[in-house]
């Protein structure tokens, strides 16, 4: 969402999937990555994110802020302006098998100019 709203490239262009590099990545250095291109596009605040995880299993509400904790702290805002909820799919599709996890995320972005 970051990338998108700052007319970047998608996440596949900048750390493909091909790139054995980015195999088993630790999210929160790709997210550190991303914030050092939104710098570089002269992107001036994040004003919000508003993140969405679907999956039956596991459970995510135990994790929630501290996922919203370690979010703000890589993004350099206040955790008031980062959302993260989780959902299931109501055993519908493929996520609602168990077959995988979706996530949809949303952002609000200033630039300098």
């Amino acid at each position: 969402a970051l990338l998108g709203a700052a007319g970047l490239d998608d996440i596949g262009a900048q750390f493909p999937p091909s790139d054995n590099a980015f195999k088993d990545a630790d999210s929160a250095k790709l997210l550190g990555d991303v914030m050092s291109k939104l710098e570089q596009a002269g992107i001036a605040e994040i004003i919000n994110v508003d993140a969405t995880i679907m999956a039956e299993e596991p459970k995510l509400r135990p994790y929630i802020e501290s996922m919203r904790t370690r979010m703000a702290a890589i993004m350099k805002i206040d955790i008031s302006r980062v959302n993260v909820k989780a959902t299931t799919t109501e055993k519908l599709g493929s996520v609602g098998r168990g077959e995988g996890i979706a996530a949809s995320a949303v952002c609000l972005i200033a630039s300098d100019e």
